[in-house]
């Protein structure tokens, strides 16, 4: 299908795939899937104002692009798999099958990783406390000062 004779819904789609950081391809393919509509990836780097195709851009497309990928960019919370819980339930749902079908080794992988989720290990967070969540003790200065003699100039 050629660029001009696509319907805005399906222009907006595109542009907004593709501020979203969907490669070509995969916006070529989920065209088809979502609207029926067969086009190829050139056509849709046209849609992309940060490429040399997409450099003629209209201005109605290119501010819809500029818009939605700041969104896209602040806006982490719409992402799902970013929770802790839709990642552990996923978690959950995957060793289950894996289970079931008799794969010990990615169960048990699986279990690990639900394990390490849970501890934290997949954060930057790092929280350095002492005994029973107790400050740490100021450490004693190694260093001791001491007042040397003038001997007698002064």
């Amino acid at each position: 299908m050629a660029k001009g004779t696509l319907k805005d819904e399906v222009k907006t789609f595109i542009v907004q795939s593709l501020a979203c950081f969907d490669t070509p391809s995969v916006v070529v393919e989920a065209v088809r899937k979502e609207f029926g509509a067969t086009i190829t990836r050139q056509s849709v780097e046209g849609y992309d104002p940060t490429k040399k195709a997409g450099s003629k851009l209209a201005d109605k497309w290119r501010m819809l692009f500029e818009e939605t990928r700041k969104t896209f960019l602040e806006d982490t919370a719409s992402i799902a798999i970013s929770h802790r819980a839709v990642r552990l339930r996923a978690l959950q749902r995957m060793a289950d099958k894996a289970e079931t079908q008799g794969n010990m080794v990615l169960a048990s992988s699986l279990l690990k990783q639900a394990a390490e989720e849970v501890g934290g290990a997949y954060t930057n967070r790092r929280e350095i406390t002492g005994k029973d969540g107790k400050d740490l003790p100021t450490p004693v200065s190694p260093v001791t000062i001491f007042q040397l003699p003038d001997n007698g100039r002064g």
